[in-house]
């Protein structure tokens, strides 16, 4: 009998999950024209014997402009397609998150509507480049919200969860990280507002919690927030993150979450010097809840994590690209398929499926 502790069920919000083993979210762009596609279904059809399954990263509104075929559920139209997905999930005994999302300043005018300048909090570009219908370009500059317009991508966020919520989801998670829209707001080095959202940790977190609040009144317990404190994805940066964090991760206490889903500093992160270089151990000292560890574990981290009560949950992302069958393969220990990058992302003019469900399952005949 195998007793890793990844394998044993879990409460989480309102259910209990099979394991712990959770599918992280990984941008995949399988959406032409943002729409949900039934290769999309397939793909997380494949993968429902995870615990629970944590869409990629999905529109909350037509200026979250960031990649080419990035699923939305910003207009009620996305409703259908993404019930179908649930429902394949769903009928294979999966649990499946959707992961709600604005790109902010990490956006290129020919992808945004109008060919508007992105919205941030302030108007301080990243230092990123994208890919665009004329090649790979360097994000554009961005404009920053006025207090209206915070108001409405707040509201927008909400909008999205009760779509989700007819799309039969068991919850959703919200993309504060990765230095995305939320991620900007908190952290100084994108938010030079002088305003109620910029300036002291209370207001830089203002945003965050107004969007939880939003979306929580739609899913209530079954609502879960990503963050990243180390990254420093799309020139993200902080003066003291050490405070930042400190004080967010206290103020989430009291929000009754589903999870805190908190990513690990990547090899880049460190090359580029970072201050908290334990995310998960870091987030234990301050948050009581449920966490769920992200970034870079393979099988024997994530348990030793979860004996050590540092993290509840861990989620993979790239071995679930070539492992559909991850949790199986964990189960029998047998030795994990590795992706081609190549097929990471759509390519024009080829199969959606080609890269994205093509890969077989374990061999257990040998």
């Amino acid at each position: 009998m195998n007793d890793s502790p990844l394998l044993s069920p879990v409460d989480l919000g309102s259910v209990t999950l099979a394991n712990r083993i959770v599918m992280a979210p990984m941008t995949r762009l399988r959406a032409p024209d943002n729409m949900p596609s039934q290769a999309m279904a397939n793909y997380y059809k494949q993968r429902a014997s995870a615990g629970l399954i944590i869409t990629e990263c999905t529109m909350v509104s037509a200026t979250s402009a960031a990649y080419i075929g990035a699923p939305g559920m910003f207009h009620d139209r996305f409703i259908d397609p993404w019930r179908r997905i649930t429902e394949s999930v769903h009928e294979s005994g999966g649990r499946i998150y959707l992961q709600l999302w604005h790109s902010g300043r990490v956006a290129h005018t020919t992808l945004m509507p109008d060919n508007m300048a992105p919205l941030a909090p302030s108007a301080v570009p990243a230092n990123t480049e994208l890919h665009t219908a004329l090649g790979k370009k360097p994000a554009s500059a961005p404009r920053a919200l006025a207090l209206d317009e915070i108001r409405d991508l707040t509201r927008a966020f909400g909008r999205a969860a009760e779509r989700a919520r007819k799309a039969q989801f068991d919850g959703v998670e919200i993309h504060g990280a990765f230095g995305y829209l939320i991620d900007q707001f908190l952290q100084d080095g994108s938010n030079k507002r002088t305003d109620a959202y910029g300036g002291n940790y209370e207001n830089r977190t203002r945003f965050l919690l107004g969007v939880l609040s939003a979306v929580q009144q739609e899913f209530g317990r079954n609502v879960g927030l990503k963050l990243s404190p180390s990254s420093r994805a799309h020139s993200m940066s902080d003066s003291d993150p050490v405070g930042l964090f400190s004080f967010l991760l206290d103020a989430l206490n009291d929000t009754d979450l589903a999870y805190l889903h908190m990513m690990e500093a990547l090899p880049t992160d460190h090359a580029s010097g970072v201050t908290i270089k334990n995310i998960t151990r870091f987030s234990r000292e301050h948050y009581r809840g449920t966490i769920i560890a992200n970034g870079g574990f393979d099988q024997a981290r994530g348990e030793d994590i979860v004996r050590s009560g540092s993290a509840n949950l861990v989620s993979f992302g790239q071995p679930f690209i070539a492992n559909p069958d991850l949790v199986e393969r964990f189960q029998n220990n047998f030795p994990l398929s590795e992706p081609n990058f190549a097929y990471l992302y759509a390519i024009p003019g080829q199969p959606l499926e080609l890269g994205y469900t093509d890969y077989p399952l374990m061999d257990t005949t040998r």
